[in-house]
């Protein structure tokens, strides 16, 4: 077979989405499936929402039209800030953006108004994490702004965290989240259309329809039990499918881990000295080596000699840092094309094939890498029960 292939399964996918969509549904939670790492891939997407996700949300233009073109039938964020450049195909391609700055919200405006179209937005409030957001303050005004744009329907507030700089969820900025949306309903609630879902009485109450609180790393807070407020939405990527918690890398009680495996093919299998020698100098990378502290490394010195093997797997197909080999197995470096595995005392004949479980990094790296062969499975029904823990893959 081909390698090196990313071996998707769509049955375990399908089957992260669906826990997730059924065990924060019981918080009164909606998901939105983020396909954001895995290029917007039909197949993928169409298992989300079979899934039941309310939406399907990704960061970039190019991915959501392939969706669009796979009509598959979940309404689409866009789930990072329209470019300028881009207004014309998000109104187009989409149904929500988030967005932060007054002069997009304009563009985009004018964008729905020239097709006679309603475009929805989302905006995005900073909370700590420092990435993209408006500020708590500037809220209100920002939103009396908005809604003088015609063709523009505010659907909703969210945050990012545990992005850029790590800030966790917490009971603290959720609430705070919930607050602002209580703050903008009650200013603001008049020029809004009915929140679905909630009825004060035989009438629906105007409002915000859409808080989203955050993505994958929001899940231990919102699975804890704790008052969720006013979030009614998570973006969930990672979580789904990876079966895996950002935070603090964790496995997710009875979600599978291995929806993806990278396939690699040995190339070379020697038995080396387990430490070079020569004068040490920079890397390809421009990394310096953790064993060139003495600069200078003499082979007779060296006794140690280790089974290593080469397989046709670089930086230029993936995260090689996000990869986690075979159990008894240690990956020793990569540069742009080869990836050298220390294999201990197996000796693997060339030809064979090494299965890696990846960390989101890897997954995304290998998702857009065009040398990395793509195999996704048919649905099929689950057979066994997913682990509770995080497992390394075999040799194939």
């Amino acid at each position: 077979m081909i390698a090196p292939r990313l071996e998707i399964d769509l049955a375990k996918i399908n089957h992260n989405a669906r826990s997730l969509v059924g065990r924060l549904g019981r918080r009164g939670i909606s998901v939105t499936g983020v396909t954001k790492a895995v290029l917007g891939a039909p197949e993928i997407a169409a298992a989300l929402v079979r899934a039941g996700v309310s939406f399907l949300g990704d960061p970039r233009i190019r991915n959501i039209r392939t969706m669009r073109s796979e009509r598959i039938a979940a309404p689409i964020i866009l789930i990072r800030s329209p470019m300028l450049s881009e207004v014309e195909q998000v109104v187009a391609q989409t149904d929500i953006s988030v967005n932060t700055e007054l002069e997009v919200v304009s563009r985009l405006s004018d964008a729905a108004h020239a097709t006679q179209c309603t475009h929805g937005i989302l905006l995005m409030v900073e909370l700590g994490d420092l990435r993209e957001g408006i500020m708590p303050a500037k809220l209100a005004s920002f939103v009396r702004e908005v809604l003088k744009f015609p063709n523009i329907a505010l659907r909703g507030i969210g945050t990012n965290l545990a992005c850029l700089n790590g800030v966790a969820p917490d009971a603290r900025n959720m609430a705070e989240l919930s607050a602002l949306a209580d703050s903008i309903d009650a200013t603001f609630g008049h020029k809004l259309p009915p929140r679905p879902g909630f009825v004060a009485g035989p009438i629906a109450r105007p409002g915000l329809e859409i808080v989203s609180g955050g993505n994958s790393a929001n899940l231990q807070w919102a699975l804890s039990g704790a008052d969720t407020g006013r979030i009614n939405d998570l973006r969930l990527g990672e979580s789904i499918l990876l079966g895996c918690d950002p935070l603090h890398r964790q496995s997710i009680d009875g979600l599978y881990t291995d929806a993806f495996v990278l396939i690699a093919e040995v190339i070379e299998m020697k038995v080396k000295p387990s430490k070079p020698w020569g004068e040490i100098a920079q890397t390809a990378f421009g990394e310096i080596p953790h064993s060139a502290t003495d600069r200078i490394f003499d082979q007779t010195s060296q006794p140690n000699q280790t089974t290593q093997s080469i397989l046709a797997l670089g930086r230029q197909d993936t995260d090689t840092d996000g990869l986690l080999p075979p159990t008894g197995m240690n990956i020793l470096g990569a540069s742009s094309d080869h990836l050298v595995v220390d294999t201990r005392r197996t000796r693997l004949p060339v030809g064979a094939e090494i299965r890696f479980q990846l960390n989101y990094s890897a997954l995304l790296h290998a998702m857009s890498s065009p040398f990395v062969t793509k195999q996704i499975s048919a649905p099929s029904e689950l057979t066994h029960e997913p682990a509770a823990f995080l497992h390394a893959g075999g040799i194939a």
